[in-house]
């Protein structure tokens, strides 16, 4: 950028002077007082608890101390009242006999002065009474005198004083500074005082992201899109000269682990302008007013750094749409969105503000947010393609050591539907998985259980199965294989096994789909035919069904009630979608209780003719399942080579089927939308 433009874009979005805070480093060591009232406390403690310094007089029994005194020895008496001890002060000129006695430490302790011994008694008066009675009865003894003194009470009554203040203004001053947000004297986030501040993260031009755009694979037009948005921030004159508007707002949308966040990271990353990070759950608290607050609080610090982007993850936790449900409705989250409402309609198109936002449920959103004039992009993030996934394996396996026979491209094809987590999920399990078996690089076979464990679960090779239970999975799963075989719209199978995973799964079959966006009738028959394969197969050669397939059921009645209310491929009910995604949570139904029953019936029918037909062809190729059921129960696991072998190519030829590499390894994967295996439920469906 020249000057000239540099100075045009400050013309533009004049930047506030930052406030001083006084916030700056503070030169020479840091100074704490409160250490000085903890030192302060902690003597006075001391004090009271070891009273005065008294010297380290030698201890000896009230025996010992009437000797001394029928002897002579004894100079003077120190009575310590309030401690009942009696100290004994030994005449200089008889010293001499008791250094012995006195050990070294002692007597350096009390030299001539003294005391030099002392002992305890029960009750100081009642020591001076026995004391005078003592002489009376001695009247040859010379009467010693008996000093009573006191040690230490003037700092006790100074504790009994203090430290139930000091106690009162320590609990304070930790509340305070509790409640207005640590040390920093109530500036921070996290106090009661500051509970209607943004809590929004803050990456300026000093803060370090290592987070770039190279780091997003597989978005090539979102990241046109975000790029863009950050150009016109940096050169506002390109756009504005013709007498265009900056955008005042974009909205990321796609499935979760597309990579909506990881984008907005990247922006962070690259943007040279100010960049404000918040989560839509950050807004709400528990008391009212305080979501409506911060949000004025973010656009006010938003303004002071402009030009500036901010991002709102997750924005539909206050984004959803108002006065839909009343049962539902939420005041603090509703005033959180109008506030948001008001500041993004509020500012004008020179503000140098972006808002960037991400959701993957754009359905529940209000109008009102969505209207141009806030969010005037919605950015589509969808799963990426095979070219998407592909770059995406790429910028995941740059830290990961590989084989020199890995093929990126076939691990993309085998990933059809898995967004940008899942896939770097698989490249991690790779690596474990390697690592695990001792290996110095990570091997094609090694990605392709990192796919069966990532879609299957993790293999169970210790569960126990009767025989006769692993016999009933093994025809059910080549009940599926056999119809995927010979279905000519089925997926092709890539593996089929009765190897247990996760926690429901006993066995699956594993397809390799074609990446299609549209399917016909046919081609959605023949996927509930293959569905119902495994209890058809049950069916005809044990004569009774099992609970096996739980799963199956759920898919076929998904599917076959979207042909009949959602895709109007049903003859009867018509050509009508009864599908209202604004209506998702709604407690009435588009349509009357007579046409309820006659879409029940329709749908019943539909899987009536799929499992006849089903039936139908298993029946007929009854030998070839059976060739299967006793391979699988042999070996347990079943590529597409072996199958081959067993009952010949497949009739139906595919573009897309993948092969099996030369080491017996499956490349394949399952598509979104119809599920990627199928598993049998040890448990009841009911359950």
């Amino acid at each position: 950028m020249s000057q000239d433009e540099s100075r045009q874009n400050d013309r533009n979005f004049p930047r506030l002077r930052p406030r001083d805070d006084g916030g700056g480093q503070r030169k020479g060591p840091k100074f704490n007082i409160y250490w000085v009232w903890a030192i302060i406390f902690a003597v006075l403690v001391g004090f009271q608890l070891f009273g005065s310094f008294a010297p380290d007089a030698k201890t000896i029994t009230d025996l010992e101390f009437y000797k001394m005194l029928d002897n002579g020895d004894v100079d003077k008496l120190n009575t310590v009242t309030n401690k009942n001890t009696v100290r004994v002060f030994i005449k200089k000129d008889r010293l001499d006999k008791y250094k012995d006695q006195l050990s070294k430490n002692n007597w350096t302790s009390v030299g001539d002065k003294g005391p030099h011994f002392e002992f305890k008694v029960i009750k100081a008066d009642d020591f001076n009474k026995e004391l005078n009675a003592y002489f009376d009865k001695h009247p040859e003894l010379t009467r010693v005198a008996n000093i009573p003194i006191q040690e230490g009470e003037w700092f006790g009554s100074i504790i009994q004083f203090l430290l139930p203040l000091v106690v009162i203004v320590l609990i304070w001053v930790m509340l305070m500074r509790k409640m207005g947000g640590g040390a920093s004297g109530g500036s921070g986030p996290g106090g009661i005082f500051n509970i209607g501040k943004s809590r929004a993260t803050l990456f300026d031009k000093g803060t370090k992201v290592n987070i770039t755009f190279s780091d997003v694979a597989g978005l090539d037009e979102a990241k046109v899109e975000v790029m863009e948005i950050v150009d016109f921030l940096k050169n506002p004159k390109k756009y504005t000269a013709l007498g265009g508007k900056i955008p005042k707002g974009a909205l990321l949308v796609g499935p979760p682990g597309t990579g909506k966040t990881l984008l907005a990271k990247a922006m962070a990353g690259e943007a040279q302008v100010p960049f404000f990070s918040m989560s839509g759950s950050d807004f709400v608290e528990l008391f009212v007013g305080v979501g409506a607050s911060r949000v004025r609080d973010l656009f006010k610090q938003a303004r002071e750094k402009a030009p500036c982007i901010i991002f709102i993850d997750e924005i539909d936790a206050i984004g959803r749409a108002r006065g839909k449900n009343a049962i539902m409705s939420n005041d603090e989250r509703e005033s959180t969105l109008n506030q948001l409402l008001v500041e993004m309609d509020g500012f004008s198109g020179e503000s140098g503000i972006i808002v960037l936002a991400a959701t993957n449920r754009p359905d529940v959103l209000d109008s009102a947010l969505l209207r141009p004039g806030r969010f005037d992009r919605q950015i589509s993030i969808d799963k990426p393609d095979l070219k998407g996934r592909e770059h995406i394996f790429k910028v995941h396996l740059k830290p990961i050591k590989i084989s020199e026979k890995v093929d990126i491209h076939k691990l993309a094809e085998q990933t059809p539907g898995f967004a940008g987590a899942d896939i770097a999920n698989v490249c991690n399990e790779a690596a474990l998985i390697a690592a695990r078996k001792g290996k110095q690089s990570v091997e094609m076979d090694d990605f392709q259980d990192a796919v069966d464990r990532v879609i299957g679960g993790l293999e169970k090779k210790n569960k126990i199965i009767s025989p006769d239970e692993k016999r009933i999975i093994a025809y059910h799963e080549a009940g599926h294989a056999i119809c995927g075989w010979f279905l000519e719209h089925a997926y092709p199978l890539l593996k089929v096994t009765i190897v247990p995973r996760g926690v429901a799964a006993l066995g699956y079959a594993q397809y390799t789909p074609k990446e299609q966006y549209l399917y016909n009738t046919d081609q959605l028959m023949d996927q509930v035919c293959m569905t119902l394969g495994g209890r058809a197969s049950e069916d005809i050669f044990f004569g009774k069904i099992s609970t096996g397939a739980q799963n199956d059921l759920q898919q076929i009645t998904r599917i076959a009630y979207s042909m009949v209310t959602v895709y109007g491929m049903n003859e009867k009910v018509g050509n009508v979608s009864f599908y209202d995604p604004a209506a998702e949570n709604s407690f009435t139904k588009p349509y009357s209780e007579e046409t309820s029953k006659i879409i029940d019936e329709e749908v019943r029918k539909l899987i009536e003719v799929a499992y006849e037909k089903t039936k139908e062809l298993l029946t007929e190729k009854k030998s070839q399942v059976e060739k299967l059921a006793e391979a699988l129960l042999e070996k347990e696991v079943l590529f597409q080579s072996d199958v081959e072998a067993l009952i010949g190519k497949r009739p139906f030829t595919d573009k897309k089927t993948l092969d099996v590499d030369g080491e017996g390894h499956a490349e394949g994967a399952i598509s979104e939308g119809v599920p990627p295996y199928d598993s049998n439920v040890t448990n009841h469906p009911a359950t």
